[in-house]
């Protein structure tokens, strides 16, 4: 199976080593990664702002940068929802593989929860608005961290509230969204988790922000970065 990594914008310019990790776990698992170089935005943030119009011209583009491939496999449950829910209605016309979040096509496709991970950590587990309210990922992240060698999962209190990230809304509504911000942090710390983990950057961005300037005891890392990890590389983790 040969398949298009769409890294997303956010994780391309702020965080490449989730890119990277999604790279390395997949071809670890013997999967052929290919990277079409002429991606760019999904066209979400466009969207999201009110700028249809602007959006769909991306949306088509993404169809012909991955044209070919056997599948599209994203790290981000916010651009994978994007992507399948509002690309066709945006074009169309356009003709796409089958596009899956990371943990969507670990589990659904490769038929895997062992892979092969190792990651010392206690670790509790956010599941971001997206990925649990459209792409309706349920427990299949939580399946693959439990199979992880070393890790302990613990539960997070209010787990399924949203952290107050919601794209253009913390820029449209910052005290808000900075107090949602700082009740998750609050949660995590609950926890007793060292590490909260999620399958979006994008609101990890937001809690780890929240976190260290509140200089909360608690990290932030990209589910794609704990499974790719192993015991040879989970000390640079």
């Amino acid at each position: 199976m040969r398949i298009a990594l769409f890294v997303t914008c956010v994780n391309d310019v702020a965080f490449p080593s989730t890119g990277i990790a999604t790279v390395r776990l997949l071809e670890r698992l013997g999967v052929e990664v290919a990277f079409p170089e002429a991606q760019t935005c999904c066209g979400q943030m466009q969207y999201n702002t009110g700028y249809p119009a602007e959006a769909a011209p991306l949306a088509a583009k993404f169809a012909r940068d991955v044209a070919g491939y056997d599948a599209v496999v994203i790290p981000s449950g916010s651009c994978g929802a994007f992507v399948r829910d509002v690309h066709p209605k945006l074009a169309p016309a356009a003709a796409t593989p089958p596009v899956y979040e990371l943990t969507e096509f670990l589990i659904d496709v490769l038929g895997v929860e062992d892979v092969g991970a190792y990651f010392p950590h206690r670790v509790a587990y956010h599941p971001t608005c997206h990925s649990s309210r459209l792409l309706k990922l349920g427990d299949r992240p939580t399946r693959l961290l439990r199979a992880v060698a070393g890790l302990e999962l613990v539960e997070l209190p209010a787990a399924e509230e949203c952290c107050g990230f919601g794209g253009t809304f913390s820029v449209k509504n910052p005290d808000v969204s900075a107090a949602m911000g700082a009740d998750k942090v609050a949660h995590a710390v609950e926890s007793g988790a060292e590490y909260l983990v999620a399958a979006d950057n994008s609101c990890l961005m937001h809690i780890g922000g929240t976190a260290r300037r509140s200089g909360a005891p608690v990290r932030t890392i990209h589910l794609a970065e704990i499974l790719a990890a192993t015991k040879e590389t989970a000390v640079t983790v």
